[in-house]
């Protein structure tokens, strides 16, 4: 059956159309732009009550029954453990990619997004969040860097932990981070841009 997809093309947003696409999971966009409000519409909110994109909708959830999902990490590890795909059974390994998953959604997720709003969308201009985000952002890109050192993916094998963290890196310019900088992140993120399905999962919905 096919996954409602509701998403607009945003770093969280491509997390999960990334994630569909690499597990070969059937689904259908549903649009909501953000840029317009469409995020407070009842319609969403019953699907997303935090009004914040990504969400699903799985009319074959657990048992058979639909399910509703928001917050994009909850939605990669529900369709990884669906489909049985880029979260390893080992209790060892399946931490491994955990605690990436959550370093992705607790710091280079939020860091990295308040470096895009103090440096291109802020309506005045902030020095010190400008360079407290920064700084930030290029002390995030090196534990990356560190952390790809010795291996192909952020984990080991090729993960949901890596379709988390690429959309966000996919915008490094809006940062100020020069991959350059980063050899063993810039050889990561070189591989993972070459992916059919990554490639496909950026393209969705649209450009933002």
């Amino acid at each position: 059956m096919t996954i409602a997809l509701h998403t607009w093309g945003t770093p969280n947003g491509r997390k999960i159309s990334i994630a569909l696409e690499e597990m070969q999971l059937p689904y259908r966009v549903h649009p909501v732009n953000i840029t317009a409000g469409e995020q407070f519409a009842p319609a969403f909110l019953a699907v997303s009550p935090n009004n914040r994109i990504p969400a699903i909708v799985d009319p074959d959830g657990p048992g058979g029954e639909p399910i509703t999902l928001f917050e994009s990490g909850a939605i990669l590890i529900y369709l990884a453990v669906k489909s049985g795909k880029f979260y390893p059974q080992r209790p060892r390994q399946r931490m491994e990619v955990l605690q990436w998953l959550m370093w992705q959604m607790g710091g280079f997720g939020p860091m990295l997004g308040q470096a895009h709003h103090f440096r291109r969308f802020a309506g005045e201009n902030v020095p010190y969040a400008i360079e407290r985000y920064t700084g930030e952002s290029a002390r995030l890109y090196g534990v990356l860097d560190k952390q790809l050192a010795g291996r192909e993916f952020v984990a080991g094998d090729y993960s949901i932990a890596d379709m988390a963290i690429y959309p966000w890196a996919a915008r490094h310019e809006w940062q100020g981070v020069a991959p350059e900088q980063y050899p063993q992140f810039q050889r990561w993120f070189t591989t993972m841009s070459a992916r059919e399905a990554v490639i496909k999962g950026m393209a969705v919905p649209a450009a933002a």
